[in-house]
């Protein structure tokens, strides 16, 4: 029997392909993904970044608008849709006007809203924006080898005029909530199964030599639209988000995933897991989640 002392832990994870300090890698997803990011960087592994922050801007402005966050300024990517939707807009460069929404005379961009707080002047300002940060996003795909995307829910809300996911509803950080308009949308297996091998089809169609890596994301939900109690929707978006990453890791030899979720959540774990707020996963926690994926790598933990 193996024991389930967090010395054992990296035994939980096999890397399907190599990640080193040279090999260039793109982080995108939920909020969890910031710490792989983090660490990563931490040990000297090339994290791409194509919207670094100005020099003079400060750590903490930096942060509130979105840059070092991920590889590129998207802001938080909640669902399998969401990406493959920006890779579909970024491959053709392609901004739709409607998809900006106003607060207080400001424009905010509804696919990105919190990378701007206080959005742009103009409606034409953050059209342009949005372009630039398409462009940058093509940049990064033609530069990336492995690409770690961690999903983190199956909840979104959709746009009926456009057919699009949005980042968060509309009136959370801009614009009004029309029920008209938008509604909401619990993806189910099938439809994130396919976004994920239509993401992996763009990604190689640009780069065929990228890898994909996938992991969930630990942090429960903190609320939702599902009906349900928060806690059974949280099991049902994990169980089924954890599910979709096995099957594509099971199937293709260029796609991986990391259990950062299992090794969080496990009964076995030695301490509490979550912060007093039971969403905030523990600094100690994402560390020792961390130094099993650079372990298992043969990178060097170094202490954020």
């Amino acid at each position: 029997m193996v024991e389930t002392d967090k010395r054992h832990w990296p035994e939980i994870y096999a890397p399907a392909f190599d990640i080193g300090p040279q090999t260039a890698v793109a982080t995108a997803g939920s909020c969890f993904a910031q710490h792989i990011g983090r660490f990563l960087r931490g040990a000297g592994v090339n994290v791409l970044d194509v919207e670094p922050r100005p020099e003079s801007m400060s750590d903490e402005e930096a942060a509130q608008r979105g840059y070092g966050l991920y590889s590129a300024r998207y802001g938080n990517i909640y669902t399998a849709r969401q990406l493959r939707e920006v890779l579909e807009d970024a491959f053709e460069i392609y901004v739709d006007e409607r998809h900006f929404l106003t607060r207080d005379g400001a424009w905010f961009d509804a696919l990105r809203p919190g990378v701007e707080p206080d959005g742009h002047a103009t409606l034409e300002a953050a059209i342009e924006a949005r372009r630039a940060h398409l462009l940058q996003v093509v940049e990064l795909a033609q530069e990336m080898e492995v690409f770690i995307f961690t999903l983190g829910l199956t909840e979104g809300w959709i746009d009926r005029e456009t057919g699009r996911v949005l980042a968060m509803a509309p009136g959370v950080i801009a614009g009004d909530y029309d029920p008209a308009r938008y509604e909401f949308h619990n993806f189910t297996y099938d439809e994130i199964y396919a976004d994920l091998l239509e993401i992996r089809k763009l990604l190689r169609g640009i780069n065929p030599n990228v890898q994909l890596l996938l992991t969930v994301s630990p942090v429960p939900l903190t609320g939702t639209a599902s009906n349900q109690h928060v806690l059974a929707a949280t099991q049902y978006s994990k169980s089924v988000l954890r599910a979709v990453a096995g099957a594509l890791a099971d199937k293709y030899p260029t796609v991986d995933y990391f259990p950062s979720y299992e090794i969080v959540t496990t009964w076995a774990v030695p301490e509490a897991a979550f912060a007093a707020n039971l969403r905030s996963v523990r600094p100690e926690m994402v560390e020792g989640v961390m130094e099993v994926f650079l372990t298992a790598h043969g990178l060097s933990a170094i202490r954020i």
